[in-house]
């Protein structure tokens, strides 16, 4: 027999918001992603301690590993949920910019001091993801904070404009692809810290405050 029971709707003081939701959906398929990550990571140990760590495949797969373990911790903090009260420490902070830059061909200089606020690294990790289009040459990103405004600056030998996708950071609907779904979360998250979003794209530079 079939049971259909009709449940209420939460209140709208509780309701989540579309993006409460988000963040959700971005924690959890983190979280599943980690451990099977961690798994290969462990056989790749393994073969190491058994002396086939040498061989090009095994590098391979080590590296490809490293890469997308270092992606998924910066995308749990740029997409993920993030609480008021959540602290994140300096320490933590180098470290994921540095695993996320290894062999990459952006370099990042964090000049923040002491621990932040989860939600204001949330929204200079989702900048960070907005200042990648611009820079596909590579280039030295600088973060840093000065009577509560952060600026990320980027430089480089040239840049790579996209009007367009960058005006969608000053409020445009212009449409914006999977890849390229931070110039949508970017304003969106700064607006819920009641702060607002400033940016420069030049020849050589790249610049975004808020």
């Amino acid at each position: 027999m079939t049971h259909d029971a009709f449940v209420p709707a939460p209140p709208p003081e509780t309701a989540p918001t579309e993006a409460d939701l988000v963040a959700l959906v971005g924690s959890r398929l983190c979280h599943d992603l980690i451990s099977p990550l961690g798994a290969i990571g462990n056989g790749v140990e393994l073969l190491t301690m058994s002396g086939l760590a040498d061989s090009p495949e095994v590098q391979l797969i080590s590296e490809s590993v490293a890469a997308a373990n270092a992606r998924i911790k910066f995308f749990r903090i740029a997409f993920g949920q993030a609480s008021a009260d959540q602290r994140i420490g300096t320490p933590e902070i180098l470290g994921v910019l540095e695993e996320i830059s290894r062999g990459g061909r952006l370099k990042y200089h964090w000049l923040g001091a002491g621990d932040q606020s989860r939600r204001v690294v949330k929204l200079i990790f989702l900048g960070l993801l907005c200042l990648e289009p611009a820079l596909p040459w590579g280039g030295e990103v600088v973060i840093s904070e000065e009577d509560g405004e952060w600026r990320l600056v980027a430089q480089a030998k040239r840049t790579k404009p996209d009007p367009e996708l960058w005006a969608r950071l000053s409020g445009s609907l212009a449409t914006v692809s999977p890849a390229q779904v931070q110039f949508l979360l970017l304003p969106r998250e700064a607006g819920h810290q009641g702060r607002r979003v400033v940016w420069e794209v030049a020849e050589t530079g790249v610049e975004i405050r808020f």
